[in-house]
């Protein structure tokens, strides 16, 4: 199969509480190719959130199964799932998750050093990051001296520096006021150029939307272009 798609089929998620059972999705069906940007629209508490976890291998589908490359997940063994994260889905949420203890250039280097590279590999292609985006001056800098749109953007190129096949991004400026969001979703689009990778991003967010080559919209668990 083709190198590059990453595919749900028949997902549905449901919780159970008590007696009662919530159902998240329902019979979801939908195959991303890498290349392209992906939208998914939806009010709050539509499953968005429980949508993007399942593709990106941190949750599991109550039914159904999620493929990469015709594998899978439900077949891969804990490592190799957490390989896959670490090296073909680079993963972004709504806070950027950065490490208070490490400089900028160490959290960007993290991905890399488990992915098994040398020290030196993931300074200079993290150092490289950091000069692409216009950075460099925040190398040393430890991430609380940073703006929440800064903190974001290394959030970003940390999840793309293993090159993976798609970057999957849940309301990534869900706490960031407009101007900043819009910069933010400039910023992914400028990211896509440079590197080419798949996105699919969710977010209740316009702008991104109509920026985004397909937009799905998630009402009452189901998936619909």
């Amino acid at each position: 199969m083709k190198r590059g798609i990453l595919a749900a089929h028949n997902i549905s998620k449901w919780f159970k509480q008590g007696n009662n059972e919530f159902m998240v999705l329902h019979d979801v069906s939908v195959t991303f190719t890498h290349g392209a940007t992906y939208g998914i629209k939806g009010v709050s508490g539509s499953g968005k959130s429980t949508l993007l976890h399942i593709l990106a291998g941190l949750d599991a589908p109550s039914r159904g199964e999620v493929l990469l490359d015709g594998v899978s997940f439900a077949d891969m063994s804990d490592a190799h799932l957490m390989q896959v994260r670490n090296t073909q889905l680079g993963l972004v949420f709504q806070q950027p998750y950065l490490i208070k203890e490490l400089s900028v250039i160490e959290n960007i280097m993290m991905p890399q050093l488990i992915g098994g590279k040398t020290y030196e590999q993931a300074h200079a292609h993290a150092a490289s990051l950091l000069q692409r985006v216009g950075l460099q001056e925040k190398s040393e800098s430890l991430p609380s001296s940073l703006s929440g749109g800064q903190q974001q953007r290394i959030a970003i190129i940390r999840a793309l520096s293993n090159k993976p096949l798609f970057l999957l991004a849940d309301e990534p400026t869900g706490n960031l006021d407009e101007k900043t969001g819009a910069e933010i979703v400039d910023f992914l689009l400028e990211c896509h150029m440079q590197w080419g990778m798949g996105m699919i991003i969710s977010s209740h967010d316009p702008y991104l939307a109509q920026k985004m080559s397909t937009v799905y919209t998630l009402h009452d668990g189901r998936l619909s272009a």
